[in-house]
């Protein structure tokens, strides 16, 4: 290789270098000029909060705030961690782009039921059993469950039994079932602890009683819906007992 060539490879490596720690001086000291929030839609394209609502959360938790910050100063890890402390928000993604746009990837949390108590508390549960607000952008259909519940603890899944911990014990097997999940739109807690359940269809309750043996109770319902219904007709019964071991009632009032 001859020596004109090799000096010109050599400058144009060094080129490169100067380019190089040029962009990366550049980058550690401009500032953030824009958050671009991204929200993944839940099923059916419906979102519980808005790009201007996560800004807002940003703003209220960052001095200074994150807008105008040197780029090499913004903590993305603990923008995260801020992002998914939110209620709502089941995991934040982010990163800072070319154009020094810290772009927000938000994924929703998914309600599985509603708790409207006697005691006038009305909130989601996810299906991790976490505690989700009501939102003004969208309201969730899910199974609702009314009555005598407890107020909502953290661990009550994993503490002692109580009726929050039974119903989305229920509510969990009503989910995997596909009969049941698009049938029953509702469970009420007496004051005793019976449960009785509502169907969408029919004008019947379903008396369920208290909460033990609950797969066998379901898998009779299912087999008196499957096989029973068809023949007597869904308005027949004005309420359906399961209460008693191995046996499906119909009551007529």
């Amino acid at each position: 290789m001859g020596s004109a060539r090799r000096i010109g490879l050599f400058a144009l490596g060094l080129a490169f270098i100067m380019v190089m720690v040029s962009a990366y001086r550049k980058t550690q000291f401009s500032a953030v000029n824009e958050i671009a929030v991204e929200i993944v839609p839940l099923e059916g394209g419906h979102s519980f909060l808005s790009p201007q609502e996560v800004r807002g959360m940003l703003d209220k938790r960052f001095e200074p705030e994150l807008v105008g910050s040197r780029t090499a100063e913004v903590d993305l890890a603990r923008v995260e961690q801020v992002l998914e402390e939110e209620p709502f928000i089941q995991d934040a993604d982010v990163y800072l782009n070319a154009r020094r746009e810290l772009q927000v990837r938000i994924y929703q949390r998914m309600p599985v039921l509603r708790i409207m108590d006697n005691h006038d508390f009305n909130y989601y549960l996810d299906q991790d059993g976490l505690k989700m607000p009501l939102s003004s952008h969208y309201t969730a259909r899910v199974l609702t469950v009314t009555g005598n519940l407890p107020a909502y603890d953290p661990n009550f899944r994993g503490g002692r039994r109580n009726a929050l911990a039974e119903v989305f014990e229920l509510a969990a097997l009503i989910r995997q079932d596909e009969f049941l999940q698009p049938l029953i739109e509702q469970i009420h807690v007496a004051n005793n602890g019976d449960l009785t359940m509502v169907p969408k269809i029919g004008k019947q309750k379903i008396l369920f009683g208290p909460s033990v043996d609950m797969e066998d109770k379901l898998h009779r319902l299912i087999l008196f819906y499957k096989q029973g219904m068809p023949y007597v007709g869904w308005n027949k019964y004005d309420a359906i007992s399961l209460k008693y071991k191995g046996q499906v009632i119909g009551i007529k009032d």
